[in-house]
């Protein structure tokens, strides 16, 4: 990987307020860490980090940083982690991690291909199944990304971690037989229809069951007030009209006893 270089400058202004100032000065907060030296708060012009990553493959750069007015004015380090604005974009902090030229070092490169592949002109799709992958080298070999030739592959096939050849000095990380990329198979029209029906099906059970909770929510009243009137005891008002006719009865019926 080829070095690039980069300016920065010591901050001293390290609490929230002071990065907000900062940015508002078209600066960029920064920090630099590594086993040379302790943590150090620096800081950035705002343009000359935004014209690195846009003119870069990756975010894994190599700088040489120079650091004004510093001890130690120049250092070899990565950039390690950029944090963007998750609406604007805008670079709001990047970490540097100083590193040795004679040691080797472990990063996430980013996976691209080239070609295309013979199952997608067959129908097949092409699917990423990893976006990076973990490589271990000296600073100077690290690679900013993979490419993978996908030319070759057919429906159902794939490149796994193990068939990566990479860069002289490089040693890729990882279970061999993981599948980095592969091109699957397109679904079949009985494979659409099935999959289709099975859609509407779970929708159908889906409004069956809301359809038995809302009627069992409006009959559960209904037979509640059935059982009631069936059980239900006379009122007050009924006993006192059903006395008047038995006690007719029973004066006919000493009447009849007398006639025998």
């Amino acid at each position: 990987m080829k070095t690039v270089a980069l300016t920065a400058y010591p901050r001293t202004l390290a609490r929230r307020g002071g990065a907000k100032k900062l940015r508002d000065a078209g600066r960029v907060p920064a920090v630099i860490y590594g086993r040379q030296a302790p943590p150090q708060n620096l800081e950035v012009q705002g343009k000359q980090i935004k014209d690195l990553l846009h003119h870069a493959v990756s975010e894994n750069l190599l700088l040489d940083l120079l650091v004004e007015g510093d001890p130690r004015p120049k250092r070899l380090a990565l950039l390690r982690e950029v944090q963007h604005h998750p609406l604007t974009g805008q670079v709001l902090h990047v970490d540097f991690h100083e590193v040795s030229e004679t040691e080797k070092v472990t990063v996430m490169v980013p996976i691209e291909t080239t070609g295309e592949a013979k199952g997608v002109k067959e129908g097949g799709v092409l699917e990423h199944v990893l976006f990076k992958v973990k490589v271990r080298a000296l600073p100077k070999d690290l690679p900013e990304q993979i490419i993978i030739d996908v030319s070759h592959l057919g429906i159902g096939q794939a490149v796994h971690l193990g068939e990566i050849q990479p860069p002289p000095g490089v040693e890729i990380l990882g279970d061999k037989h993981i599948s980095v990329v592969a091109v699957a198979a397109p679904l079949t029209e009985e494979q659409e229809a099935a999959a289709a029906a099975e859609e509407a099906v779970a929708a159908g059970e889906v409004e069956m069951i809301k359809e038995k909770k809302e009627e069992g929510g409006e009959g559960a009243p209904a037979e509640k007030e059935k059982g009631e009137k069936a059980g239900a005891k006379p009122a007050a008002g009924d006993k006192a009209a059903a006395k008047p006719g038995a006690e007719k009865a029973a004066e006919k019926a000493p009447a009849a006893e007398k006639k025998k």
